[in-house]
C-alpha cells in the first residue's frame, strides 16, 4: 500500500515546526515519519521537534522524525523500508524553497508509487505586513498550495489578519484558508480521506529561475552565554536578520538549555530540555539576505554575550 506524504512549506519564521510538532504530537494513533530540511549547516529544525540528538528519533507514539541529509527521493526510499512501515510522511521544506522543485521531484513515477503527494500545506504569518505576501518566493509558496494555514493569529492585529487573509485568498482562490492557532491544522484537511484511495498527480508548475537570496551564518560556544546580553546583541542584529534560531545555556540557568527564535521582529525563549554532551553550549543560526551579514560581524557581536570571566 502507498504511504501518502504531506507537504509542509511556508516564508522563514511563518509556523512550519510548530505545524509539524502538532502533527507528530497528535498523531491519533497514525505512524508519522517527518522529514525536516535545515537551511543551515545546524540541524536545530530536527532538535526543536524530537527533543534529542541524531539522524532518526523515535517518538513513543510510533511516529519518528529524521534530518534530510542528501538526496530526498534517497530519505523516502529509506522510510519506505522500514518496518513496520509509516502510515504518512510529513516533509517540511525550507523557509527559502519554492515548494514547486520539491513537487516535481515527488512527480518522479517510481516514488509516486510508494509515496504520492497527498496535500501541500503552505504555513503563512498572520502577523506579516501584508506587503510581504508581494514577495516573488512567497507568492510562489502560496500558489503551490491545496491548504493555507494562518500562524500566530493569536498575536495579529484584527486589521491586519484580516489583510493577510484577503491578499492569500486573491492569490490562490482554490486554497482552503484555515487558522492554526497554535500550529494546529485540521487532521481532515492533510489526510487521505480514504485508505485505499490515490490522488491524482499534479502538474508541478513552470521552473522559475534559481536565484540565491538568503545565507546562513552559524555562531557556537563552548560557553554558556549571559541571558541579558544577549538580548542587546539580538537587539544589535535584529534590522539585518530574516530569521535566528538557536539553542543555548545561560549563567543565569547552568545545566538548563534554552530555545531560541527570531522571526518577523519578535524574539522568543522557551525551555529546551539539558545539554548533550559533546555539543557546544551555544548554537545560533543566523540566516539574512546575502552579504547583509558578515561572520566577522555576527562573532564580534555575539562574543560580548560571554562574561569575561568565562573566556
Amino acid at each position: 500500500m502507498s504511504v501518502p506524504v504531506v507537504l509542509v512549506a511556508g516564508f522563514l519564521g511563518s509556523g512550519k515546526t510548530t505545524v509539524v510538532n502538532q502533527l507528530l504530537t497528535h498523531a491519533e494513533g497514525r505512524r508519522i515519519a517527518a522529514v525536516v530540511n535545515d537551511f543551515g549547516a545546524i540541524n536545530i529544525d530536527a532538535e526543536l521537534i524530537t527533543g534529542a540528538a541524531g539522524g532518526v528519533v523515535s517518538l513513543r507514539n510510533g511516529c519518528i522524525c529524521c534530518s534530510l541529509e542528501g538526496d530526498l527521493l534517497r530519505t523516502l526510499a529509506v522510510l519506505l523500508r522500514r518496518d513496520p512501515r509509516p502510515e504518512l510522511i510529513v516533509i517540511e521544506t525550507s523557509g527559502v524553497a519554492d515548494p514547486t522543485d520539491v513537487v516535481r521531484n515527488l512527480m518522479d513515477p517510481v516514488i509516486w508509487r510508494e509515496a504520492p503527494l497527498e496535500t501541500v500545506l503552505c504555513v503563512v504569518d498572520a502577523t506579516s505586513p501584508v506587503t510581504m505576501l508581494d514577495d516573488a518566493l512567497l507568492r510562489a509558496q502560496v500558489r503551490a498550495a491545496d491548504v493555507v494555514a494562518l500562524s500566530k493569529v493569536d498575536l495579529a492585529d484584527p486589521a491586519n489578519q484580516t489583510q493577510v487573509r484577503d491578499a492569500v485568498r486573491a492569490m490562490r482562490p482554490a486554497a482552503v484558508l484555515v487558522d492554526a492557532p497554535h500550529g494546529d491544522v485540521p487532521a481532515a484537511l492533510l489526510f487521505p480521506s480514504g485508505a485505499d484511495r490515490v490522488p491524482a498527480p499534479r502538474e508541478p508548475g513552470r521552473r522559475r529561475p534559481a536565484a540565491d537570496r538568503f545565507e546562513t551564518l552559524s555562531w557556537t560556544s563552548e560557553q554558556p552565554v549571559s541571558l541579558s546580553r544577549l538580548q542587546l546583541a539580538i537587539g544589535r542584529l535584529a534590522p539585518k536578520l530574516a530569521r535566528a534560531k538557536g539553542l543555548f545555556e545561560t549563567v543565569e540557568q547552568p545545566g538548563r538549555l534554552m530555545v531560541f527564535q527570531f522571526a518577523g521582529g519578535r524574539a522568543t525563549l522557551a525551555p529546551g530540555g539539558t545539554p548533550t554532551a559533546g555539543t557546544p553550549r551555544t548554537r545560533i543560526v543566523f540566516v539574512a539576505e546575502i552579504g547583509v551579514l558578515s561572520s566577522a560581524e555576527i562573532d564580534r557581536i555575539m562574543e560580548g554575550c560571554i562574561e569575561a570571566g568565562a573566556k
